[in-house]
């Protein structure tokens, strides 16, 4: 039970259908709450956001003054917009019976809005390095007050060379703070960083889960940005029918692939970060049911979804963290049952399937044939993941894009 947590949280985690913490929740809550450092290695689908989110937001809410502008109480860095987005979902389910406020920051958009929030003032921002650095440098934003910072998946971050960015933040921080280290690995370079920028820290250690994806068959369609709605309405007419989860990256998304699903007669529901609890408890009901056969996610919406017939799940947008792809085909081919999975590729995303099939340790096998077909996606030069075998690019060529899964590109039940 979450019993070390206030009444209010507890009664937004229970309003999320959970009760029992995930191990990185039990191990990393009561020391966070002491005040006491981290450093974690965790996977992506552990529950690791609410095991620092959840502390947070509690050790925030025992002091009720108004945020200062432009000078947030506790800071999140995360390496994607994606992932901070994610996050900022996160603060604003658990932390709806307090009195707390959070934005969230990152660079492609235009930042009137954000730096908006940042003189009306916030409690916790959450930010990507580069936007931050950016609006630090304009005098939006000052890192004087922080009490509590964490770095989320900063060997993502080492990766996209973000790391001097971290060390410039940091030398803005005060001295006197608590600091949360979360990596998926913990090499030398990691180790050495996290003790720089943490005291006598608490040390948690998950073990990632090994992928189990055996009863499911996977494929991958490598499709334009633009013609993934033509080749989603193509699937749903070729596939068998049943219960169907479609994940998208962001809010806005889900909200208008439902609606395209709709206009075209398939009855869809879409569940995100923005909707009520009795709202998103209505569409789950009614998925259960069968009163809608496409059920359309953002991840923080589908954790804590517990529906056993799911015959297909559908990648609309590929994840950005490879575990999580295990997480999300993971809906289907419960209780002994098969299940399939299909994922679009666009060029952009080609480096993260490169990313998940490492994890996989094997080629998701493509779908060629079909209609929306994008040779550019397919022979995208985005690098691959470091000691990505050539293995996961060749391949005889697959059959068709027909009706039965197995088929496409298996051969297993002979399409001719």
């Amino acid at each position: 039970m979450f019993g070390t947590l206030i009444p209010e949280l507890q009664k937004a985690i229970s309003g999320e259908g959970y009760s029992i913490p995930t191990e990185i929740q039990a191990e990393c809550i009561p020391p966070v709450i002491d005040g006491r450092d981290v450093i974690g290695s965790a996977q992506t689908g552990t529950g690791k956001t609410a095991a620092f989110a959840l502390p947070m937001l509690q050790q925030l809410s025992f002091e009720t003054r108004r945020a200062r502008s432009r000078a947030p109480r506790a800071l999140i860095l995360a390496p994607t917009r994606e992932l901070a987005a994610q996050i900022g979902d996160s603060l604003q389910t658990y932390g709806r019976f307090l009195h707390l406020t959070h934005t969230v920051i990152f660079g492609g958009v235009n930042q009137y809005r954000q730096v908006k929030a940042m003189h009306r003032g916030v409690d916790v921002l959450v930010a990507t390095p580069g936007r931050l650095l950016d609006l630090m440098n304009q005098g939006h934003i000052q890192l004087e007050h922080v009490e509590m910072f964490v770095l989320d998946e900063v060997d993502r971050m080492l990766d996209m060379g973000f790391i001097p960015d971290i060390e410039r933040i940091r030398a803005e921080l005060p001295t006197e703070r608590q600091t949360l280290f979360f990596s998926a690995t913990m090499n030398a370079k990691m180790e050495t960083l996290a003790r720089s920028m943490v005291r006598k820290p608490v040390r948690i250690a998950i073990e990632p889960e090994a992928p189990a994806v055996e009863r499911i068959e996977q494929a991958v369609l490598f499709v334009h940005q633009k013609q993934k709605d033509k080749l989603l309405l193509e699937l749903l007419d070729t596939v068998e029918g049943g219960k169907m989860i479609l994940f998208t990256q962001m809010k806005h998304q889900a909200n208008r692939v439902a609606e395209k699903l709709t206009q075209a007669g398939v009855r869809s529901e879409a569940i995100h970060g923005n909707k009520s609890q009795a709202a998103r408890t209505r569409a789950l009901e009614g998925f259960k049911q069968g009163r809608f056969r496409v059920l359309v996610a953002t991840d923080v919406a589908a954790r804590g979804l517990d529906v056993d017939d799911i015959t297909q799940v559908i990648n609309y947008d590929l994840p950005m963290e490879p575990e999580t792809y295990v997480h999300r085909i993971g809906r289907t081919g419960r209780a002994g049952m098969e299940g399939q999975s299909y994922s679009f590729c666009s060029a952009e995303e080609r480096s993260l399937l490169r990313q998940i099939e490492r994890l996989l340790g094997k080629a998701v096998p493509a779908v060629l044939d079909h209609p929306y077909h994008s040779e550019e996606a397919f022979h995208s030069k985005q690098p691959a993941p470091k000691n990505f075998g050539r293995q996961n690019r060749g391949g005889r060529r697959p059959g068709k894009f027909k009706g039965n899964h197995r088929s496409k590109h298996r051969g297993k039940r002979g399409r001719r």
